[in-house]
């Protein structure tokens, strides 16, 4: 699917440039107006970065736990240290397997999480933040004749910004 996103200043612009996309015969179902008084970030479904850094945390933790885990119970075993007096050497091994566990668990929440957070969700932060501004996010989807007319009709309402996206395939 190909998308074009323009991003329009005020409501009146906003509100005429869809208005001039349907009078150019456009499949007005494939035509989004984001903004105030009409569809939400989230109801459209741009990916908020929160959601895509918890995702991304916990993506990293399923094999960080576990490698941390290891590393902890080996690096214990090997030098021999005593956590506590009153466990004997096994139970010292798995307690320094668990510190290492929460290691990775604090890894995957740090490392994962501020990706997640910062590239993770693409630009759909930048948009959620200028729809936050009071702006306008007109979305086009579909073919690229259609894209190609959106862009054409879009240019003369002077967007702050035109862009256009092709989704991944596989």
């Amino acid at each position: 699917m190909n998308y074009l996103i323009a991003v329009l200043s005020n409501r009146t612009k906003a509100e005429n440039a869809y208005n001039a996309l349907a009078q150019e015969d456009l499949p007005m179902s494939q035509i989004d107006l984001l903004g105030e008084g009409y569809e939400s970030a989230d109801e459209f479904g741009l990916i908020h970065p929160n959601r895509q850094a918890y995702r991304r945390a916990v993506k990293l933790s399923y094999w960080l736990v576990p490698f941390g885990f290891a590393a902890g119970y080996a690096f214990n075993w090997l030098t021999g240290i005593t956590i506590f007096d009153w466990m004997n050497a096994f139970g010292n091994h798995i307690f320094g397997g668990i510190l290492g566990a929460l290691s990775g668990l604090l890894g995957a929440v740090f490392a994962g999480g501020a990706v997640g957070w910062t590239v993770g969700s693409g630009d759909a932060l930048a948009y959620r933040n200028r729809l936050n501004d009071g702006k306008y996010v007109l979305i086009a989807q579909g073919s690229d004749e259609l894209l190609q007319t959106a862009t054409r009709v879009l240019r003369a309402f002077e967007p702050e910004n035109l862009q256009g996206y092709v989704e991944p395939t596989g």
